[in-house]
């Protein structure tokens, strides 16, 4: 138990990272735009570097996670985080910035990926249902912290110290992973790293009619949460009138919603099945993101934003720890691909869907909400017709997948 608690809680961090690396410096928005004389758009553009970045690391560290094992990528993707974040910090420019955030993005897509196929290669069935619970859970950890964490470093220091910051945590995670996380892969299980067996596994995936859907289901409700993350800091204080220390803590309260919803999942994890779960999780985001609309158009105040938008942020609590257990399950024999394949098409969603709020100006909520319901009723919709026929998982097996090596 003792060791099993130990790699959620690693295992979760490393995940939390990288939402960890987006709202650190959300506080920050404005006066980064302030320092470097420029409007809201290339700001965001770091943004969206990053979750590119992050989307295509991902592709590269699951093959490489499938074929070294899983303690290599991890290990050289984190210590390159570490040395691009240091960089960051004396960015001279918005673009400078933006593309060491590419480099950032690249560096931290290890943790997320190669977190998800150690959970594949660990446990099956609602086993790795409720360990994935578990872990999203932790996780959810980070975007309560992290927006708390930024507006106040900005009481004591520029925005290029929570960079540093977010350097000094990268090293401490880097150095447990290295003390305390065991090769779960075994060498007769590895794949070969050529291009035509990759090329071949990331085509069964996606020939996977209920694969796509769940990671769809996924990508969309994240893209929508990314909408928020992009144009709220402009929105919560400029349309709202509220401070950077504020904005972060109401930014932390939404938070919490998603580790509320955590909590909830993991205690129904076993007693209700995962695809059922799932379900009221896209019913609850549609909702929302509906709400959302109905009172930007009715020009509600920030109650009116807040209360639906608790509702979006309740479903990806739910939503995601569900998509990731249902799509992994269907294919063990390459989790880290997989587990590329759930992060790529969420964080590159959502890095297109981030600039459309900026590009349609923050001087009113309504691009943001647009954005967000659209993105919560395709998830929705795709959700249920793509995962049609699939019973999901309805089993557990209580004793590892594998063993570690």
């Amino acid at each position: 138990m003792e060791n099993r608690a130990k790699l959620v809680v690693l295992l979760g961090t490393l995940c939390s990272l990288g939402p960890l690396s987006v709202d650190t410096y959300l506080p920050a928005f404005p006066a980064i735009a302030r320092e470097f004389g420029v409007g809201d758009s290339p700001v965001q553009l770091s943004l969206t570097t990053f979750i590119i970045g992050l989307s295509v690391g991902q592709l590269v560290i699951g093959t490489l996670s499938d074929s070294w094992g899983r303690r290599r990528p991890l290990l050289i993707g984190i210590g390159a985080y570490v040395v691009v974040s240091l960089v960051c910090a004396v960015a001279p420019d918005a673009y400078a910035l933006a593309g060491l955030r590419l480099l950032q993005g690249l560096g931290v897509a290890a943790g997320f990926v190669v977190s998800l196929a150690v959970a594949r290669d660990r446990f099956e069935g609602l086993a790795m249902a409720r360990f994935m619970s578990l872990l999203m859970l932790v996780n959810g950890l980070g975007p309560v912290v992290a927006p708390v964490l930024g507006g106040q470093l900005l009481r004591f220091t520029s925005w290029r110290g929570t960079f540093v910051a977010l350097a000094a945590i990268a090293l401490v995670l880097l150095v447990a992973a290295a003390a305390w996380l065991p090769e779960t892969l075994p060498r007769d299980k590895r794949r070969p790293a050529d291009l035509g067996s990759t090329l071949r596994v990331f085509r069964g995936l996606l020939a996977d009619r209920r694969f796509v859907g769940y990671a769809l289901a996924a990508a969309l409700s994240l893209g929508a949460l990314f909408a928020y993350v992009a144009g709220s800091a402009f929105v919560l204080q400029g349309v709202f009138g509220l401070s950077p220390q504020t904005f972060s803590l109401v930014f932390a309260a939404n938070s919490v919603a998603i580790f509320l919803a955590g909590l909830l999942n993991t205690a129904l994890t076993g007693r209700v099945l995962p695809k059922s779960l799932l379900r009221t999780g896209l019913v609850t985001g549609a909702l929302g993101g509906l709400g959302l609309l109905g009172g930007a158009l009715a020009g509600g105040g920030l109650v009116a934003f807040l209360v639906p938008l608790f509702a979006v942020t309740v479903s990806v609590g739910l939503l995601m720890p569900n998509a990731a257990s249902l799509a992994l399950a269907r294919h063990p024999e390459a989790a880290g691909s997989a587990s590329s394949v759930l992060g790529v098409t969420q964080f590159l969603l959502g890095g297109l869907l981030a600039p459309l709020v900026g590009a349609a100006g923050s001087a009113s909520v309504l691009p943001m909400v647009s954005v967000m319901s659209v993105a919560t009723v395709l998830a929705l919709v795709l959700g249920l017709v793509l995962t049609r026929g699939d019973a999901g998982i309805t089993e557990a097996d209580p004793e590892p997948a594998s063993a570690s090596a």
